[in-house]
């Protein structure tokens, strides 16, 4: 599946340092009146956790274009995120290893 330009698609957007998330529609790739979700909780001390998704289509999750959506859109929120330089800073996938909450 081809980069997705998420800012075409975007509903809703709020970035704090204590989490947030972003919202998109799916109608432009074949889910009409559908949305999906990436965000991010607080875990306390300074630190965030693992950037997760959610989707409004049933079965979402056993649906392969949906899950690369999912991916991509956790991978564009934890860029929005992330500084690119300093102590603070780290990939993706070292993201994709913390928990989601720290309850």
């Amino acid at each position: 599946m081809k980069k997705i330009n998420f800012e075409q698609i975007i509903i809703r957007e709020k970035i704090t340092s204590h989490g947030g998330g972003v919202e998109i529609d799916l109608t432009s790739l074949g889910y009409p009146n559908k949305a999906m979700t990436a965000y991010q909780n607080y875990l306390g001390g300074g630190m965030l956790g693992r950037v997760v998704s959610d989707c409004n289509c049933s079965d979402w999750k056993n649906i392969p274009k949906l899950q690369n959506i999912s991916i991509q859109l956790r991978e564009y929120y934890f860029n929005l995120t992330n500084p690119e330089e300093g102590w603070e800073s780290q990939r993706f996938s070292q993201n994709q290893l913390l928990p989601v909450s720290a309850y």
